[in-house]
């Protein structure tokens, strides 16, 4: 893999946040954040920066390091196997020149990205732990 394990697993950390989070359900409820156990923090805002953050995190890695994304994705939900990485990378690649939505679009809307991210890794025998 041409990304490295820290980056990937510093992207589930932010990706896991995101998951977590639901919309909003009661934007006004004018409750105390004691009183309520603070279930307003699983509840994504306009404001709320994780998504810009993974975006970011994306942004910043090389054509390379985004393919292995993708590769890490296909292999994780069970598209590919790890034997078939160099296929996985091209196709990867395929996906990235061929997409109109940008890599950061095509990961953030994949549900459990951060699940599929890390079973990759763990089925390439690495891991964040």
């Amino acid at each position: 893999m041409d990304i490295a394990l820290d980056k990937v697993c510093e992207l589930i950390l932010r990706a896991r946040a995101i998951d977590v989070k639901e919309g909003m359900t009661d934007p006004a409820s004018g409750s105390n954040p004691t009183d309520d156990g603070s279930i307003d923090a699983l509840t994504a805002s306009p404001d709320d920066a994780t998504e810009e953050e993974v975006r970011d995190v994306i942004a910043g890695l090389n054509d390379d390091e985004r393919a292995d994304l993708i590769a890490l994705v296909y292999i994780g939900r069970g598209d590919m196997e790890p034997e078939e990485w160099g296929a996985a990378v091209r196709l990867a690649r395929e996906r990235d020149e061929a997409s109109s939505a940008s890599t950061a679009d095509w990961l953030i809307g994949i549900p459990n990205l951060a699940d599929l991210l890390d079973e990759g890794l763990n089925a390439m025998g690495r891991s964040c732990a």
